[in-house]
C-alpha cells in the first residue's frame, strides 16, 4: 500500500514522503490516526504542487537550522548526576537530561528530536548525541556526564 505521509512518523518517514507499507499498517493505524492518506494520482499531484511552492521556503529554515548546528557544535555540555560505588549513576542521563542542559544553554530544542547514543546513559563519561534540527540538517552533539559534587 502506498501513502502519503501527513507527518513525521518514527522509523518510517517524513512529512509529505510516499512510502509504501503493509496494508494493516496503512489501513489501520496510518490513516485512521490521520498520520498519512492513500497516494492517489490526483494526491501525488497536489503532493507535487505543494512541494514545488514548498521548496523556496525550506531553503530558508535550512539556512536557519544550519546557524543553529553552528551554535550546538562549539557548545561544551556537561551533565552532573549523583553517583554510586565507582562511576555508576543512580538512575539514568537520557534525552530529557540533554534538552534540559541545553535549555540552560540558551538553545530550547524539543526532546523527542535528541536521541542518546544508546538510549540512556547509567556510567559517567563522554558520549554522543544525535540533534535533528530538520530532516536534512542533523548536528552530532558530545555530552560529558560528571559526578555532582556533595
Amino acid at each position: 500500500m502506498e501513502l502519503i505521509l501527513k507527518q513525521d512518523v518514527e522509523n518510517l518517514g517524513f512529512k509529505d514522503d510516499v512510502v509504501t507499507v503493509k496494508n494493516g499498517y496503512g489501513r489501520n493505524f496510518l490513516i485512521p490516526q490521520k498520520q498519512a492518506i492513500l497516494a492517489t494520482v490526483s494526491a501525488k499531484k497536489v503532493l507535487a504542487e505543494n512541494l514545488k511552492q514548498r521548496a523556496f521556503k525550506d531553503k530558508k529554515i535550512i539556512d536557519d537550522a544550519n546557524k543553529i548546528a553552528e551554535v550546538l557544535k562549539a557548545l561544551e555540555i556537561k551533565i552532573t548526576a549523583k553517583v554510586g560505588a565507582g562511576d555508576k549513576l543512580f538512575g539514568s542521563v537520557s534525552n530529557i537530561d540533554v534538552a534540559e542542559a541545553l535549555a540552560k544553554e540558551g538553545q530550547s530544542i524539543d526532546k523527542k528530536y535528541i536521541s542518546v547514543a544508546g538510549g540512556h546513559v547509567k556510567r559517567l563519561g563522554k558520549y554522543d548525541a544525535t540533534v535533528r534540527l530538520h530532516r536534512d540538517v542533523t548536528v552530532d552533539l558530545p555530552f560529558e556526564v560528571i559526578a555532582q559534587a556533595d
